[in-house]
């Protein structure tokens, strides 16, 4: 549904044992991720990039019922998209300020 990516200047693993500390979801391999409610799942993904680390959030309606009652419980998602990056966005600058390092949106 929706996919945010930004650049942590640090190593991947210190940058993603500090997504699952920030975020309190679970960890396994190189994604943090959580289930939430009947219809949401997000994951973090973290890997090597130039420069330290690139993290991208992925949103994914996971819902067994039709599309359309999703969105209708969801507002149509107007405004989610904006929302998930303005989050991401705030979660990469505690990531960065708890590892002492630039981090920042694509």
């Amino acid at each position: 549904m929706v996919e945010v990516a930004g650049v942590v200047e640090a190593p991947p693993e210190r940058v993603l044992a500090a997504v699952a500390r920030d975020t309190g979801w679970r960890r396994d391999g190189d994604t943090v991720w959580a289930q939430g409610g009947w219809w949401y799942r997000g994951e973090y993904l973290v890997s090597p990039a130039a420069g330290g680390s690139r993290v991208v959030h992925r949103v994914f309606n996971v819902a067994r019922s039709p599309v359309w009652t999703v969105a209708l419980a969801n507002r149509l998602f107007i405004g989610f998209r904006e929302r998930t990056r303005d989050g991401v966005g705030a979660l990469l600058a505690r990531v960065g300020e708890e590892l002492g390092c630039a981090a920042r949106l694509t």
